[in-house]
């Protein structure tokens, strides 16, 4: 389970996040829909601790983190319970693509270069990029990034993965071939939390949908009830700004999760 109780979050004195709670079951798919600027990004950048908390607590498991929680080692093996996908894929440019999935696991799981090399190769195959293991990223499209940033992610065995908007820089046509993948991860039962804007895709993926605004959840529920029977009247203002998108279709395989 991860459990996010009364977390607050500032930035000078601008309050981002403000006594938020959240709570995602094993196995769970949640959504983050809302106005941009309304905290999302905050809030998975919280959960993965790239921004510390002001107030609250945070717990993946039996590993909880406060304000008060200081001692590194605790921190990293929080940490290691998450891995988190970009917008802006944030790959090692320097690096193969490969070696993108390599060095992570070499570093921070501490296995060794050949069993990270065999995990590397099962996972881009899983996301359709097995022939491009030897190019650099420049070398691919954005899609294509994406989904090696989303291949690497995986390969840390994560028990939370978070996904922060990864198809905002894409066009339809690249973001369906990332959402494919996406889809792929969330039926494997790893614990996901996803900020889009992709509603439709939110509506079929996902356990629980979650509508923040500034910096609060507004509502939260079944994707039914707050995509066709929302209880706020500002909620049927922001989704009637969006239009359904094409189905995505699902991964031929499930992506896998551990080397056999």
């Amino acid at each position: 389970m991860l459990k996010v109780s009364n977390i607050q979050k500032s930035f000078g004195e601008h309050q981002v996040l403000k006594d938020l709670s959240l709570t995602v079951n094993d196995g769970e798919v949640v959504t983050l829909i809302g106005p941009s600027g309304t905290g999302k990004s905050t809030l998975l950048r919280t959960i993965n601790l790239l921004e510390s908390l002001d107030h609250g607590q945070i717990e993946i498991g039996e590993q909880k983190v406060t304000p008060q929680t200081k001692d590194q080692k605790e921190i990293l093996r929080y940490r290691r319970k998450t891995a988190m996908v970009f917008q802006q894929y944030n790959l090692f440019r320097h690096l193969k693509v490969i070696d993108n999935l390599i060095q992570p696991q070499v570093v921070v799981n501490k296995v060794t270069k050949k069993i990270a090399k065999n995990r590397a190769e099962q996972l881009l195959d899983q996301v359709g990029l097995a022939d491009f293991a030897n190019h650099y990223p420049a070398q691919l499209s954005g899609g294509q990034q994406q989904r090696v940033s989303i291949a690497r992610a995986l390969a840390l065995d994560p028990e939370v993965i978070l996904f922060d908007e990864p198809t905002s820089a894409l066009d339809p046509e690249l973001s369906k071939e990332v959402l494919k993948v996406i889809k792929g991860v969330a039926e494997s039962g790893i614990i996901t939390v996803l900020a889009t804007h992709e509603m439709q895709f939110a509506e079929e993926i996902s356990d629980q949908v979650v509508f923040m605004e500034k910096g609060v959840v507004v509502e939260q529920g079944k994707p039914e009830e707050v995509f066709h029977h929302p209880k706020q009247e500002r909620i049927s203002q922001f989704l009637s700004n969006y239009g359904l998108k094409e189905t995505v279709p699902t991964l031929q395989r499930p992506l896998l999760r551990t080397v056999q």
